[in-house]
C-alpha cells in the first residue's frame, strides 16, 4: 500500500533538496515573522540561511518525480523536470480555486493563480537552478502510517465524491492516472527486460482497453469529471488550522477523466486481499452517501470499477518489480500478493471494455 515517504533527513549541501529547504526556510520566516521578511521568487544556490530561530529544512521526499521540502509551516515542492507547463498551471490553480475550498490544500501565495484569459498564465514564480518549477504549500498533518485503524477512509471517501461532483473551474488537462500506469510498465520493462517473472504483469496490462493505459481518452460519458488523479493514504492531510480536517493534497496528476479511476486503488488492495472487507465496505458507503457520481448509489459498483482496478493493480505491480531489482531482492510478501493478482486477473476479462 503506497504512502508519501517521509524521510525528515537534512538536504545534502548543493542538493536540489537543498536549494529547495533555502527557499521553504525564506517563506517560513516571511509565515512566522510577518513583516520583516519576503519570500523571493528566486532563491540562489548561495544565499545564506536566514538568521533567526526558523526551524531547519527537512526534506519529505526525494524522487524523480519531485522533491519536497518542509521547513517549520512550510513547504516547498520541486516539480517533475519534464511537467508541462501549462497543465502544471492549470492544476495549481485548482488547488487554490474557491470551488475547492475544503477539498484540497490551497498553495500559499506566490504559487500561480487562476490561468488568464487569452495565451498560456505565466508558471509559478519560483524555478530551481535547473528549471524546475517550485511551489509554495501550508504544512499539514499527514496520516499517521503507523496507526492504520485510524486512517480516515471515510473522509477520503468524502473528499473524493465532492471533488468528483464540483463543475471544473477552468481548462484542464486530463488526469494523468492512466499515463502514470504506463510509466510504472515501462519502468518495469526496462529494470527486468524479458524476465518471465514480468509476463503475468504485462498480461494483464495489454487485455486492458486503451483508454486504461493511456492510448486512448476514456469513455465520453466518464471522461469530464474532476479527478485527482493518484489517490492514497499519503495523499491526505489535515488542514494546518487548530482541528482541522482533512484535506487532499498533491495536483500534479489531478484533471478530467473517469472519476472510478479515483476508488481504484482501494478497490484494487481490496481485491488483491491488501485492504480488509469492511475498510472497503466503509470507503465505499461512505462515496455512496456523498452522492459520488464514480459507482451506481445501490448494487454491485464493479462493472465502474474493474478496468481502473486492474490498471492501478499493475501499476503497483510493475512499480513492486523495478524497485525490487533495482535493490537487487526478491519481491516482499505484500509486493508478491500483488504480482500474484496480475496472474489471476490476466485469466479473466475485465468487466468493462469500452
Amino acid at each position: 500500500m503506497e504512502r508519501e515517504r517521509h524521510d525528515e533527513d537534512a538536504p545534502a549541501p548543493g542538493s536540489l533538496a537543498h536549494d529547495l529547504g533555502t527557499r521553504a526556510r525564506a517563506a517560513a520566516h516571511a509565515v512566522l515573522h510577518p513583516g520583516t521578511a519576503t519570500a523571493p521568487a528566486i532563491v540562489p544556490r548561495t544565499a545564506p540561511p536566514t538568521p533567526c530561530g526558523c526551524p531547519r529544512p527537512l526534506v519529505l521526499a526525494d524522487r524523480a518525480d519531485g522533491t519536497v521540502v518542509r521547513c517549520g509551516p512550510v513547504v516547498a515542492k520541486a516539480h517533475a523536470p519534464d511537467a508541462d507547463p501549462a497543465g502544471l498551471d492549470a492544476r495549481l490553480a485548482l488547488a487554490a480555486s474557491p470551488a475547492l475550498a475544503g477539498v484540497l490544500l490551497p498553495p500559499l501565495p506566490g504559487s500561480p493563480g487562476p490561468p488568464a484569459p487569452g495565451p498560456r498564465a505565466p508558471g509559478p514564480a519560483a524555478r530551481t537552478r535547473d528549471g524546475r518549477a517550485v511551489s509554495l504549500w501550508p504544512y499539514g498533518e499527514p496520516v499517521d502510517p503507523d496507526d492504520p485503524d485510524a486512517a480516515p477512509w471515510e473522509e477520503a471517501a468524502g473528499l473524493l465524491a465532492r471533488l468528483h461532483l464540483t463543475a471544473p473551474p477552468h481548462p484542464l488537462p486530463p488526469m494523468r492516472g492512466p499515463v502514470k500506469a504506463a510509466l510504472a510498465v515501462a519502468r518495469m520493462g526496462a529494470a527486468r527486460p524479458g524476465e518471465p517473472v514480468t509476463g503475468p504483469v504485462l498480461a494483464a496490462w495489454h487485455a486492458l482497453p486503451g483508454w486504461a493505459r493511456g492510448e486512448a481518452a476514456a469513455p465520453p460519458r466518464r471522461a469530464g469529471f474532476l479527478c485527482h488523479g493518484d489517490l492514497h493514504l499519503g495523499q491526505l492531510v489535515r488542514d494546518p488550522s487548530p482541528y482541522g480536517s482533512w484535506l487532499l493534497i498533491d495536483v500534479d496528476d489531478a484533471g478530467l477523466g473517469d472519476p472510478a479511476w479515483d476508488l481504484a486503488r482501494p478497490a484494487a488492495w481490496y481485491a488483491a486481499g491488501l485492504l480488509a472487507p469492511d475498510v472497503w465496505s466503509r470507503f465505499l458507503a461512505a462515496y455512496r452517501a456523498a452522492g459520488g457520481p464514480a459507482v451506481p448509489a445501490s448494487g454491485d459498483p464493479w462493472a465502474h470499477l474493474d478496468v481502473p482496478a486492474r490498471a492501478l493493480t499493475v501499476q503497483t505491480a510493475a512499480l513492486a518489480l523495478a524497485k525490487s531489482a533495482a535493490e537487487q531482492r526478491i519481491p516482499d510478501e505484500v509486493e508478491q500478493m500483488v504480482i500474484d493478482a496480475c496472474a489471476r486477473m490476466a485469466a479473466v476479462p475485465p468487466e468493462l471494455t469500452a
